[in-house]
């Protein structure tokens, strides 16, 4: 599975330990910046980059970071076939991808820890997506 990874300034140190983890697990990561560092960056134009890569079919799924996960959040959300969720612990994480069936998991950088991170990032992609009802739900989003 080929994962897309993006973030601001915000989540730059997170999102460099989850690409080696993904790596280390087996996975092809895409990484879509940002390249600054720690400088100020908008998160947009990442989170833009990542969803243009799995609409595009260069990457299946992908992880958002940035200081609340919630910037990252709510520009993925704005294209078309892409589900992202906030999630801040592993039975949020669960969740989004259980009943939203999200495929890109955001994370708010400064509001947990680079632990519980991970531990999102390996619940959301072990969990499958229940369907049935939530399938209907997901049906109705525009």
């Amino acid at each position: 599975m080929i994962i897309g990874i993006a973030s601001d300034h915000a989540g730059a140190a997170y999102k460099a330990e989850i690409s080696l983890y993904l790596v280390k697990r087996g996975y092809d990561v895409v990484d879509f910046g940002t390249y600054e560092g720690m400088e100020s960056v908008d998160y947009p134009d990442y989170a833009n980059a990542l969803a243009d890569g799995i609409s595009k079919g260069v990457v299946e799924k992908g992880i958002a970071l940035c200081g609340t996960g919630n910037g990252m959040a709510i520009t993925l959300n704005h294209w078309s076939g892409i589900r992202a969720g906030l999630a801040w612990n592993k039975e949020t994480a669960r969740l989004v991808k259980a009943h939203n069936d999200a495929n890109v998991l955001a994370l708010p950088a400064r509001f947990i820890s680079l632990t519980m991170a991970k531990a999102c990032v390996k619940t959301w992609l072990e969990t499958r997506f229940d369907g049935g009802r939530h399938q209907r739900r997901i049906d109705k989003i525009r």
